[in-house]
């Protein structure tokens, strides 16, 4: 007997990041009213001289997630994007590990989840928009490969752990 098709809701895949550097937990992306993954892909396309149509591949990637939010203090994400912003840090030590969890493809249990990492390059584009809030706005650009596995949590996904593999 099939399962019933559930529609899954936008809450259902949270970001956490890598805030301290350690690697070790990856604290959940709070107070982001946006944050969408654009795949960006590269194409190649031809027409063959038998065929009327064309045929199109994906040969590449170029992904980016857009992101705005309003800056809370005592978050550590918030406080590591804004230092980035801020203080107009460049390199390497503006990357950050991001680890995408998909609270709807449970593997063992409610505490351990279908997530996917990635190492993000932060490029900022604005603060300061809006009269309500300080909100900072920019994109994640990729600067690493995309590594899939599991997340774990202990305290009801404020924070993950993630292990490579686990398929």
């Amino acid at each position: 007997m099939a399962s019933e098709k559930m529609l899954v809701g936008r809450h259902k895949r949270v970001a956490f990041m890598d805030a301290d550097g350690s690697g070790k937990t990856f604290t959940r992306m709070t107070g982001f009213t946006s944050l969408s993954d654009g795949k960006n892909s590269t194409e190649y396309s031809r027409q063959y001289v038998d065929e009327a149509s064309e045929r199109s591949d994906v040969v590449g990637y170029a992904p980016a997630i857009d992101y705005e939010f309003d800056r809370y203090t005592n978050d550590p994400v918030h406080e590591k994007i804004a230092a980035i912003t801020d203080d107009e840090i460049l390199g390497t030590e503006a990357q950050v590990d991001i680890a995408v969890v998909d609270l709807f493809e449970q593997k063992t249990s409610e505490t351990t989840c279908t997530a996917r990492k990635r190492t993000w390059s932060v490029i900022p584009d604005t603060e300061g928009d809006g009269t309500d809030a300080l909100i900072y706005k920019g994109s994640f650009k990729a600067a690493g490969e995309i590594t899939k596995g599991t997340a774990t949590t202990t305290d009801g996904w404020k924070t993950c752990t993630f292990t490579a593999g686990g398929e």
